[in-house]
């Protein structure tokens, strides 16, 4: 059922809308919020593993 999810055209029909929903000037301001997200929440997971390890200061 999922085997021809990405296919060209999908991915076109997609874009399409998408930019249809939001307009042409929307984008680029849109996929600078989702990277500045994906960055800070990657930030926050390795924060959050290096409090979680233990330091060894002998």
């Amino acid at each position: 059922m999922l085997e021809n999810l990405f296919t060209p055209t999908h991915l076109a029909v997609v874009l399409g809308i998408v930019v249809l929903f939001f307009g042409g000037k929307k984008i680029p301001e849109l996929g600078k919020g989702i990277g500045e997200g994906f960055r800070a929440f990657r930030d926050g997971i390795k924060g959050f593993r290096e409090e979680d390890q233990p330091t060894n200061k002998a």
